[in-house]
């Protein structure tokens, strides 16, 4: 305990302890833990007291890598070489405890370090020697994971450590194997020169059943993980891919009999150590990361063979498997869905009722991956027999999952299909629930009655006010149960009710459901008043949030007065802090059963852990009070300053992306609420939020949740105008803007270098597509920010705008792709219609481009070109005449052009028509109006941008006046 004890005094509070300490305590420590290794007998306590040097030498490397303990280094040496196993046990611990042990003296140690590994690999007396070796020389691998060069060098100590691996696997030792895992996760170019037999090992220990479970599925992991972080590499071993997929498929029908399943109230948790779920969920993974180009023609026959097969446990699996690779093979099942569906509805008839539950999870599934066009192609086909499922009254969880399935079918399905079925859901749905209802009552049974609830819901949901003749029929049994359902057991039907009444009060309107309004606030309020009471993980507590939501959006300005009674909790649960913990190896071991605590792997040892209970709650709440804040406004004034300090700080909330996009969108809300008590306070807002919003901006790592910090920043600045941020604003946030930039040059440029990689191949394109696209949407940010800026403040701002200037000029030079010349040419626009006549100061940067531009193949260039040249015509002062002239027959080709109006190209054309319309009204000597003017009222009328339209159209009001005025 002492040991444990001080290696965690070290680990969490060494700056706080140890310098503190007089020099000749600090020699003691040093010199007495090295004793202690040297005269321990015991090994637990020698591995212990090796886990405090490993930490106190993590301390005493200085910030240029000096390793300030020689001495513990010479003890490493000296132990490694001796004749005493347990010292050569102690110095392999501490190494792979440390593996950064050398500091700065690491490339000069490296033939050294290399060759104790080698001949500890190779101890053939000692396999524990072996087994520790194997660890440390991973973990010395995972350490260096940037350093190519090392790799390289070290490459030739894999097959030692995939040998420590086979042969720890059958002492029943899995900690190589876990450390393979780690370096098919991190490092996995590390395995290519020995990827062969590291995947044949892999395979091997999967398939061999006299080994446990986890040893198995950790096998099995080692090549799911790669097919997710080397899947081109691993593309190329076809054969072995295709000696998986089996592997995995025989783990899925690893399933026990259970007599009471089909009756069973409770939907227990999936086992996640059972073979059947490790199985289902590696097939998942692979097929989004290998592609269904690859993976399904290799699994579709197994399938197929499985459906066929007399034992019920492969019917499931088999279908289980369609379920679960829908995501990943989605484009190649299309083609052949008719045939699929077809298939999987003859199993809702199968004699065993988990093969009908597989097959209701297959079509749910089905409905949500290819939806809508599932809806839309194989609603006269699903809809009848889910519901005759849904009548399978000696099978709860069959009823219970046909439920479920019909959920995910309405959910997505379009309003006009799902009318016709109405009636009949309708019918089904109320029977069901009315006999669920009876049985819940004499029985306690309630499993298919949550999953009905919801499926009213949901059908509500989509049909909307075409639900109005069906609501007289559920309201009353729905608010039966809500009063009714308060014991413990029954708290997640109550809150599912809760939130099929609030769903239904939207879909039907304020004027129906208003008969209820007054009942429904009532029964909310007092759960509401007993919230206090609610356990934290109480499911009803984002059941209500979400709901009291709904009910704001009914009742509009008339919620208002429920505000004080709803804000408490819903504040409460917005402020929850989750419990987090900095913990190494041995403490994570001690923790991972530990309940509801996910890890994330730091390096050196460490791992940061999280209790992720209440993180969902937290988050909904953040989105609801966005909810109030954008419907209430004035009405919300009062909380305002209240929830601007719970949420300004929560855009730092690494810990959930739901939470921080609901914090950057409460920001223009906010202060929309804050203009009604007046500037000053409107001024006082934003104070809390400007330095937040730009530091996030800076420091945001998920490219979703950055861009909606962004657009809520752009969307501040024109909200506050003006004089909003100061010169300390301007300057952080213009070295942000152009690192942003700057990194959006540099990402196209990694990804030129990966269209080299020896395992380029069309679906490494397709991710480097997706990153593309990420980072082009990043650039939309950045110009709309620009934009707000350039509106706000003018031709005053083109100072600081100078610094940014290299950077946009480069996005318009030719060679760019579209996106990139697009987005530069929309910066330029704003920099010419909002900085004129000063911005002709920069003319020679973007003139010739933006009027090259004009015919560009791409249409989105195009338009943006176009629209430059309106601008220039309307705002752009007498500097722009040559080139309004110049621009003339070029915009007049774009719009003759043959193709000028298909879909593709009639917004660029639009633009082109508007700005001729903008050259012949602001710059009418420039051309000749006479002869252009017939041309240009035979291209109207506008049909698709409506912005140019409205300037189009006031130019033709403009010349029919004059013509009226002349003629009279």
């Amino acid at each position: 305990m002492a040991a444990v004890l001080l290696r965690r005094l070290l680990s969490a509070s060494f700056d706080e302890v140890y310098p503190a300490l007089p020099p000749e305590v600090q020699t003691a420590i040093k010199s007495e833990l090295l004793l202690i290794i040297q005269l321990e007998t015991q090994s637990s306590m020698r591995r212990k007291t090796c886990d405090i040097v490993a930490e106190l030498a993590r301390n005493l490397i200085d910030e240029d890598g000096n390793n300030q303990w020689p001495e513990g280094l010479k003890f490493l040496f000296d132990s490694v070489s001796s004749q005493n196993v347990g010292l050569r046990e102690a110095a392999l611990h501490i190494f792979w405890n440390f593996p950064g042990i050398f500091g700065n003296q690491q490339q000069h140690y490296l033939e050294v370090i290399k060759r104790m590994l080698v001949q500890c690999m190779q101890d053939q007396e000692n396999p524990t020697i072996r087994t520790l070796s194997a660890r440390a020389a991973a973990a010395f691998v995972l350490a260096n994971e940037q350093n190519l060069p090392l790799l390289k060098h070290f490459a030739d100590l894999l097959p030692g450590i995939l040998q420590a691996v086979n042969d720890s696997c059958y002492q029943n030792d899995d900690s190589v194997l876990k450390s393979l895992v780690e370096i098919a996760d991190t490092v996995p170019k590390y395995l290519r020169p020995h990827l062969e037999p590291t995947l044949q090992l892999s395979l091997k220990l999967c398939a061999d059943t006299s080994l446990s479970n986890m040893q198995r599925q950790l096998a099995l992991e080692v090549i799911v993980t790669l097919s997710e972080t080397a899947a081109a590499m691993l593309r190329r071993h076809i054969n072995i891919v295709a000696q998986a997929i089996p592997q995995m498929l025989t783990m899925m029908v690893d399933l026990e009999e259970d007599e009471d399943w089909a009756n069973s109230d409770e939907l227990e948790d999936d086992d996640f150590d059972s073979n059947a779920v490790a199985g289902e969920s590696a097939l998942d993974r692979m097929a989004c990361g290998l592609g269904g180009k690859l993976v399904l023609p290799m699994i579709k026959e197994h399938i197929m063979q499985m459906l066929q097969n007399p034992d019920w446990k492969c019917r499931h699996a088999g279908l289980m498997a369609l379920s679960a690779i829908g995501e990943g093979c989605h484009q190649q099942m299309e083609g052949i869905l008719n045939e699929i569906v077809n298939l999987v509805l003859l199993f809702l008839q199968d004699p065993h009722p988990r093969v009908r539950y597989a097959a209701c999870n297959a079509i749910g599934q089905m409905a949500t991956d290819f939806a809508p066009g599932f809806q839309k192609k194989f609603h006269e086909k699903v809809i009848a027999p889910l519901l005759q499922t849904m009548e399978d009254q000696g099978n709860q969880r069959v009823q219970a999952h046909a439920a479920a399935a019909l959920i995910n079918f309405t959910e997505d399905c379009p309003k006009s299909l799902l009318i016709p079925y109405l009636d009949n859901l309708v019918k089904h749905l109320h029977s069901i629930m009315v006999l669920k209802l009876q049985e819940l009552i004499e029985k306690g049974t309630k499993l298919v009655l949550e999953q009905v609830v919801t499926s009213i819901a949901s059908v509500a949901d989509t049909a909307e006010e075409k639900f109005v003749p069906y609501y007289d029929l559920f309201m009353p049994s729905l608010k039966h149960i809500v009063e009714n359902a308060v014991q413990k057991e029954l708290r997640l039907l109550r809150g599912k009710t809760i939130e099929c009444i609030s769903l239904i009060g939207l879909a039907v309107g304020k004027e129906k459901f208003m008969q209820d309004a007054s009942d429904v606030m009532q029964l909310l309020l007092k759960t509401q008043t007993d919230f206090n009471d609610l356990e934290d993980d109480d499911p009803q507590i984002s059941y209500m949030i979400s709901a009291w939501a709904r009910m704001c959006k009914i009742l509009g300005k008339e919620f208002q007065q429920y505000l004080p009674v709803v804000m408490g909790p819903l504040m409460k649960t917005a402020s929850i802090k989750p419990e987090v913990a900095l913990l190494d190896t041995q403490d994570m071991e001690n923790m991972s059963d530990d309940d509801g605590w996910e890890f994330v792997n730091l390096g050196d040892q460490q791992s940061f852990g999280i209790k992720t209970a209440g993180l969902e709650e937290k988050a909904t709440a953040c989105q609801m009070l966005v909810c109030y804040a954008k419907e209430l406004k004035e009405g919300f004034v009062e909380y305002t300053e209240q929830v601007v300090k719970l949420m300004v700080p929560l855009l730092k909330f690494y810990f959930h992306e739901r939470v921080r996009v609901a914090a950057a969108e409460s920001m223009p809300l906010l202060l929309e609420c804050a203009r009604v008590r007046g500037p000053e306070y409107l001024t006082q807002m934003w104070h809390f939020m400007c330095d937040a919003l730009i530091k996030a901006i800076g420091t945001e790592p998920d490219s979703d949740v950055l861009s909606e910090i962004m657009n809520s920043f752009a969307k501040c600045i024109e909200v506050m105008g003006d004089g909003c941020l100061n010169n300390e604003h301007f300057e952080e946030l213009g070295g942000i803007l152009k690192g942003k930039l700057e990194e959006h040059f540099k990402n196209q440029e990694l990804r030129q270098v990966k269209r080299q990689d020896e395992d380029y191949d069309e679906q490494v394109e397709e991710s480097l597509q997706d990153e593309h696209d990420s980072d082009v949407y990043i650039l939309t940010k950045v110009s709309d920010i620009l934009h707000s800026i350039f509106s706000s403040y003018k031709a005053k701002v083109l100072p600081w705008f100078e610094q940014l200037l290299p950077q946009i000029v480069n996005l318009i030079c030719p060679h760019r792709p579209w996106p990139d010349r697009q987005w530069g040419l929309c910066i330029f626009d704003d920099v010419i219609e909002h900085c004129s006549p000063s911005s002709f100061k920069y003319a020679e940067y973007f003139l010739r481009p933006m009027l090259q531009s004009i015919c560009d193949n791409s249409p989105e260039v195009r338009q943006a070109a176009a629209y430059g040249v309106g601008v220039m015509a309307q705002f752009g002062g007498d500097n722009y005449r040559p080139f309004c002239t110049e621009a003339l027959p070029l915009l007049v080709r774009v719009i003759q052009s043959t193709d000028s109006k298909t879909k593709e190209n009639i917004n660029a054309t639009e633009n082109c028509i508007s700005a001729v319309g903008k050259i012949m009204k602001f710059k009418p000597d420039c051309i000749n109006v006479e002869e252009v003017l017939p041309h240009w009222l035979s291209w109207l009328p506008l049909h698709e941008d409506k912005e140019e339209a409205v300037h189009t159209f006031s130019y033709l009001c403009d010349l029919i006046e004059r013509y009226d005025e002349n003629a009279s």
